[in-house]
């Protein structure tokens, strides 16, 4: 009778909801004890309570015998973590390089060098000591910078200017080689991409030019906010770097006629103006030293096509995947 009882509780069990175990544990504590049961007190074969609980005789094997030596108690879970762990970092090395890294803020490679370790082994204890990574840092005073977002495009917008060496005809060293190279990159000149990105959505609205002026600079404002006008967009704040063409009159006269609240980041401090950072990085890799182009013009030629990509079609990590476009409905072109 007892058997028959065990066999219909079998039943019931499974149409029970499962416990939170361990993901890999294909029995509960309550199953475990019932199948130990099963075996220990009813007789039942190993082979026989295996199939019925669905797991293999090792494993039927191993709680019967568990139950026999600790009883109920032994159908817990127990720590997967060995009790000795020979080959473990030092906790006298694993201090020492917490205090290279908050102290110099050094990454794994120069940390292991000074040390005389392996990278791995000092990546590995960053991670399980939880110490941010370094670029997440303020590299000035350690402090973990402060991540935001504003609520509403327009609220904000990034603007700054990346300086880039112009491409000679016929190609740079990228083309022909380093040494011949050299010899055709003097008197070049330079480009200078004034670039807009509102906070909220990462739209960009960039151009590119032959100088920094304020005047430049304020002509380039001008036509950007058109730009983000004809998205719906309604600029109320400008944040820009402490540049020559920031703070002229020029520019602040511009943007005190439209309403629109003018700030500059702290002296020294790029990473207030992050996100139009981070899309100066993101065009050098993707557009200005994506492929090895033959001259300037046909460089910059190729810029409105990635610009529209980054807009309408490149997936931005902080939008889930999603392009700037994504969070502007009034945008035109969108789809295509």
């Amino acid at each position: 009778m007892r058997a028959f009882r065990f066999g219909v509780d079998c039943d019931v069990y499974t149409n029970r909801k499962a416990l939170v175990v361990h993901r890999n544990a294909p029995l509960t504590e309550t199953g475990r004890l019932r199948l130990a049961r099963c075996v220990v007190e009813d007789g039942w074969p190993l082979r026989r309570a295996a199939e019925r609980f669905q797991v293999s005789p090792t494993t039927a094997q191993r709680w019967a015998d568990r139950y026999r030596a600790l009883g109920e108690a032994g159908m817990a879970d127990r720590p997967s973590r060995p009790r000795l762990s020979p080959r473990q970092t030092p906790t006298r090395t694993e201090r020492r390089i917490i205090k290279v890294r908050v102290l110099r803020r050094w990454g794994p490679a120069r940390i292991a060098h000074l040390l005389g370790l392996v990278p791995s082994t000092v990546h590995w204890v960053l991670t399980r000591y939880r110490l941010a990574r370094l670029t997440h840092l303020d590299r000035a005073t350690g402090r973990v910078i402060r991540r935001y977002e504003r609520d509403r495009p327009g609220e904000l917008m990034h603007v700054d200017i990346k300086k880039l060496g112009n491409i000679p005809d016929g190609g740079g060293h990228k083309t022909l080689g380093r040494q011949a190279g050299r010899k055709t990159r003097s008197n070049v000149g330079y480009s200078y991409i004034h670039t807009a990105v509102d906070d909220h959505s990462r739209l960009a609205y960039s151009e590119i030019h032959t100088d920094e002026k304020k005047e430049t600079a304020t002509g380039f404002w001008q036509r950007a906010q058109a730009f983000f006008t004809s998205c719906g967009i309604t600029v109320e704040r400008v944040l820009t770097d402490n540049g020559a063409c920031y703070k002229s009159h020029v520019w602040r006269d511009t943007l005190a006629a439209a309403g629109i609240t003018h700030k500059r980041t702290r002296p020294y401090r790029p990473q207030t103006n992050g996100k139009v950072e981070r899309l100066n990085r993101t065009l050098l890799e993707e557009w200005a030293y994506a492929r090895p182009y033959r001259s300037e013009t046909e460089r910059r030629d190729a810029f409105p096509q990635w610009l529209h990509t980054y807009n309408h079609h490149r997936g931005h990590t902080a939008l889930a995947g999603k392009p700037p476009a994504s969070r502007v409905p009034n945008l035109t072109g969108q789809y295509s």
